[in-house]
């Protein structure tokens, strides 16, 4: 059982590798194995979901070298929850594109697909900052190529400016680790919480400095302000199924800053506790605001929903803000719903776009679309789940943010997460009546959606419903995992503990 925990690293690298290899005449074999695949890893993903359930750290050493030296894998419920999120996902954008007459967006996306999900698997289970980085690079290396394959000028110079930035990132990435380690003598996160801890007053300063580096690196990655202005143009430019896995990869920038500001720098950091707490709060809420007011001015349908993610962003990171166990829960809940209700939202608009001829997705009338009643129906779902209203999973899980919000932020809390939903509300009433309502007389000639697409999109907004459904067991483990991640000792220790096992 043990050995499962890598699992989520290897089965999907195997697979790109393989589907690289194979022949492009065979795309359906080459689907087929990619589903098979990604249906594993759910499966993985479930098995270790029940595992960190129980409460238990399973610290995993390649090469057995004893922690802080070496390679270290930690599965805890933060990282099990999150792998989950990430198969489920990639299972239905890939399912996305069963149907032989959907367009395919290049003939090795289901290779690339596979490397993102090595990368993002790796990050969320990592246990040390070095490898955080070479994950990092990983997922952003196959970024780049589902971005930029099957090339516009439009997709060319979005991919251009995400390709540059990152790199940038990756450099501050770079030199934030080297001055870690040349300061502590370690990148294992368990033994770097001890070490920050024990930090003098000559040396917190300069690590102070490297947690700062950080942050604007897991900025860049979580596209907070004013480190967002890439996200609208390089999601927006994507084909559909891409830009629904890339709904992660906003998330994956989150998760780092839940990890490392808990776990090295949280509650019990010494002269460095909480260093990140005074940024995060305004930064979270400028987020918010100014995501909604982009979705707000968007003229196109993908570029309002690109908008979204960063409104999804500013909520997530006010919950981080507050820094209690109640509002962690709570963010965890709506990282979940806000993560596949916008992925549904990106495949339903490649449909859409199927359907409007020239009109594409912008916000103008157009003739009317083949399936106007489904695409519609669908449509005002997902909408009415990504605004928050009641009961669906978006509205729980804002209720339950604003539920935590104590202190004096508490009034800016309510009226930025408040006027951020009116935002949305307005942006997609706006959105959605001028393109399933006022349509032209004549329906356009274009093929009808196949059901495989129509499935993939059902399926993530069943799985957001799910979260309201079974509210209770989700909260459940939500309240448990917040209390896990925000005492590290225990995660501490377990790794620190953790003796190799001759021939394991």
């Amino acid at each position: 059982m043990s050995h499962l925990v890598i699992a989520p690293i290897l089965l999907p690298l195997i697979t790109g590798l393989i589907l690289l290899l194979m022949p492009e005449r065979h795309r359906m074999r080459t689907h087929l194995l990619s589903m098979f695949s990604v249906f594993a890893l759910m499966v993985i993903s479930v098995l270790l979901i029940i595992k960190a359930g129980r409460g238990e750290f399973v610290v995993y050493a390649l090469g057995n070298w004893a922690p802080p030296f070496g390679i270290v894998l930690v599965l805890d419920r933060l990282s099990a929850i999150m792998m989950l999120l990430s198969s489920t996902l990639a299972f239905f954008s890939l399912l996305y594109t069963t149907d032989e007459k959907a367009p395919q967006v290049s003939p090795h996306f289901h290779s690339l697909a596979h490397f993102l999900l090595t990368g993002v698997n790796g990050a969320f289970l990592t246990g040390d900052l070095f490898n955080l980085f070479v994950f990092f690079e990983i997922l952003l290396l196959s970024s780049y190529a589902l971005l930029m394959q099957a090339g516009s000028a439009r997709r060319a110079k979005a991919g251009l400016h995400y390709v540059i930035l990152n790199v940038t990132g990756s450099a501050i990435f770079l030199i934030a680790i080297a001055t870690l380690y040349g300061l502590t003598g370690t990148l294992n996160m368990a033994d770097l919480a001890v070490k920050v801890a024990a930090a003098d007053a000559d040396t917190a300063p300069f690590i102070g400095i490297a947690a700062l580096l950080l942050f604007i690196v897991f900025g860049l990655k979580a596209a907070i302000f004013p480190l967002y202005f890439w996200l609208p143009a390089a999601y927006s430019s994507a084909h559909g199924p891409v830009a629904a896995l890339f709904a992660i990869m906003t998330k994956v920038g989150v998760y780092a800053i839940i990890r490392v500001y808990t776990l090295i720098f949280g509650n019990d950091a010494g002269e460095l506790s909480n260093i990140l707490l005074p940024w995060l709060w305004p930064l979270a809420f400028i987020t918010l605001i100014l995501g909604a007011i982009g979705a707000l001015g968007a003229r196109e349908l993908r570029v309002q929903i690109s908008w979204l993610v960063i409104v999804s962003v500013g909520t997530l990171l006010t919950g981080v803000a507050l820094n209690s166990e109640t509002a962690l829960s709570a963010t965890i809940f709506y990282l979940l719903h806000s993560t596949w209700i916008c992925a549904a939202l990106f495949l339903l608009t490649d449909l859409i776009i199927r359907q409007r001829g020239d009109a594409e997705d912008r916000i103008t009338s157009a003739p009317e679309m083949r399936q106007s009643l489904l695409l519609g129906g669908l449509f005002f779902v997902a909408a009415i789940s990504v605004i928050g209203m009641p009961p669906l999973s978006g509205f729980v899980g804002k209720a339950l943010i604003l539920q935590a919000a104590t202190g004096p932020q508490t009034p800016w809390i309510w009226a930025g997460i408040l006027l951020g939903g009116l935002a949305v509300l307005t942006a997609l009433s706006r959105s959605g009546s001028t393109i399933f309502w006022r349509m032209e007389n004549h329906v356009v000639t274009a093929p009808a959606a196949d059901i495989w697409s129509v499935i993939a999109i059902l399926g993530l907004i069943l799985f957001s419903f799910g979260l309201m459904i079974f509210g209770n067991q989700v909260i459940a483990y939500t309240n448990a995992l917040a209390e896990q991640v925000l005492h590290p000792q225990p995660y501490i220790q377990a790794v620190l503990g953790h003796i190799p096992v001759k021939g394991n």
